[in-house]
């Protein structure tokens, strides 16, 4: 039974250079928690199951998890390293990390992290010490993709995309990505790196999963909304450039689509939410599935392929989430999921 699920894994490529582009699995593990949360032991029990199902997307971030005990980030790459080399793993398994959101100093909460001067930022100089401190504490010659982890707007557009074109130039990154970003960033910093002629941005991270929450209400650190949501502008940019990767985190809004103890945010007590709602148990009981299952089979095979990032703090929640590759949605199933508002 095992070694079938392996051999059902799907995958797909990610970035659009034959040098620098890879092939994933079309699920990604979050590995946000690992080393701190989620405790050694587990956390490599989550990874080797994983690895065995035949996924090879794990996602981090320098900064992860400086709040679980006020650090400056580090714990997961760090025990993604030992990881890795306690199973000799090497590029097969694609490694995801960002930079821009480390605090310059350890202790700091997230409403002080919200404020410029105290994170790292996307300055030249701090994405280049990010990338040298992720690649020695995931064991990495080559980051295989970075991110731009949140905006940064202190450093002008045209440094970020120039120090990420050198960190690919000199080898030490792979592939570049944006996350949490406004669209017309993403596009400008994309025409920078075009009209120079260097690599840009191709893989994007938002937060998006089947509920839609409400866009109008202001954000932790933007009085316009959070430019973390995925929005129609960003859908609509996204199916002009199909060569882009989508990537979702938190695509299961951490347990509230199954767990009664996990209530749903504020951002999405609004009337669609509940004809959301019975669609997906509706599907979810005719295709014999869990609502979680049933939403990450919606985000990887609609009209814009997604790639979510499942967390796991057991083998058991990670089994549900890989079960969800082989669950293949009706296109009457998926048109009820998607005209539910």
């Amino acid at each position: 039974m095992e070694s079938a699920r392996k051999e059902t894994m799907k995958y797909r490529t990610i970035g659009s250079n034959p040098t620098t582009r890879r092939e994933v699995s079309v699920l990604g593990l979050g590995a946000m928690l690992f080393g701190t949360s989620t405790d050694e032991e587990t956390s490599f029990a989550i990874l080797d199951r994983f690895a065995e199902a035949g996924g090879s997307f794990i996602d981090t971030a320098n900064n992860y998890a400086f709040w679980a005990k006020g650090t400056q980030g580090g714990e997961s790459e760090a025990l993604l390293g030992r990881w890795r080399a306690s199973r000799g793993v090497g590029d097969e398994i694609t490694i995801a990390t960002k930079a821009g959101g480390r605090p310059n100093k350890p202790g700091l909460s997230f409403a002080e992290t919200g404020r410029l001067e105290n994170i790292e930022g996307l300055s030249a100089k701090a994405l280049r010490e990010a990338a040298e401190r992720s690649r020695e504490l995931l064991g990495l010659e080559k980051l295989h993709l970075m991110y731009a982890h949140i905006e940064d707007p202190g450093t002008p557009l045209e440094e970020t995309v120039q120090a990420f074109a050198d960190l690919v130039a000199d080898g030490l990154v792979g592939i570049a990505g944006v996350s949490n970003h406004w669209a017309w960033k993403v596009e400008r910093s994309r025409s920078i790196a075009a009209a120079a002629g260097l690599p840009g941005y191709e893989v994007l991270q938002y937060q998006h999963s089947y509920l839609r929450p409400r866009t109008d209400l202001p954000a932790r650190r933007s009085p316009d909304g959070s430019p973390g949501l995925l929005d129609g502008e960003l859908l609509s940019y996204l199916r002009a450039h199909p060569e882009l990767t989508l990537v979702a985190y938190s695509p299961l809004l951490s347990g509230s689509y199954v767990r009664e103890d996990k209530p749903l945010e504020h951002d999405y007590d609004h009337p669609g939410t509940p004809i959301r709602l019975a669609a997906l148990r509706e599907v979810a009981k005719e295709a014999d599935a869990t609502p979680n299952q049933v939403v990450l089979s919606w985000l990887m095979g609609g009209e814009i392929p997604v790639l979510p990032i499942t967390g796991a703090s057991s083998v058991a929640q990670l089994n549900e989430s890989l079960a969800a590759v082989d669950l293949e949605l009706t296109a009457d199933q998926r048109a009820r999921l998607d005209t539910a508002f």
